[in-house]
């Protein structure tokens, strides 16, 4: 698999935290930079990858760039599980480099899946623990297996209960996640044992964002990756 070039930038004071920030479905990463750099958090590293291009199924298998092949952007959607693997092992290996402590992530949910049970859906190992999660206008693919797999999985239920998670969704006027899917997300998440999850909502977001959720997600990682005020 083929992935685009990942834009860096840089902490402007002492480094804390890296955070890999994963664009949506035929967006690329340098699109979310100027609104990243513009984010009074000067101790974070952000990493903005770039998705390979694949055909996508919820566009008639056009090709355009994304972490996994899409049907469509509910819970009953198929699941791309080697496409989701794939995209899990390049954040990894972006990660690799990074001090464990700064470990955070923008991330579908089988990279979530992956840092929980410490494999990938292949049974391989994955070598990276997150420190917290953030989904911003999302849904949670591999909804069906989620609960299952984390209780099957020694260890993966205490680390789900501790790993801090911050998801959002407008309330009513996401055109492409819409917010049912959103809110259930959430409760899979939560009757999974993500206890310490944060999940907000807004209006006038679209399927974007605004300047209240990024206040947000700043005071949110201030909080829980322990950074300097």
């Amino acid at each position: 698999m083929n992935y685009g070039a990942a834009l860096t930038l840089l902490p402007k004071g002492r480094h804390q935290a890296t955070i890999v920030w994963l664009h949506g479905l035929g967006d690329n990463g340098a699109s979310w930079s100027q609104l990243l750099d513009s984010l009074p958090l000067p101790n974070i590293k952000w990493i903005c990858p770039t998705a390979s291009t694949r055909p996508v199924a919820a566009f008639g298998g056009f090709p355009c760039t994304a972490w996994f092949d899409v049907e469509d952007t509910s819970l009953d959607g198929r699941d791309d599980v080697e496409g989701l693997d794939a995209s899990a092992a390049h954040v990894a290996n972006l990660l690799s480099a990074e001090p464990p402590e700064a470990w955070e992530q923008l991330q579908p949910s089988t990279l979530l899946l992956a840092t929980l049970t410490e494999k990938f859906a292949n049974g391989n190992h994955y070598p990276i623990s997150l420190s917290a999660v953030v989904g911003l206008s999302g849904w949670l693919p591999c909804s069906r297996s989620l609960k299952s797999k984390i209780e099957n999985s020694q260890g993966a239920f205490r680390r789900a209960a501790t790993l801090p998670l911050l998801l959002s969704h407008e309330r009513a006027g996401d055109e492409v996640v819409r917010y049912k899917n959103g809110e259930r997300s959430t409760e899979i998440l939560r009757s999974s044992g993500f206890s310490n999850l944060t999940f907000k909502t807004y209006s006038g977001l679209g399927h974007y964002t605004v300047p209240e959720e990024m206040e947000d997600v700043r005071k949110w990682l201030t909080a829980n990756l322990g950074l300097d005020r």
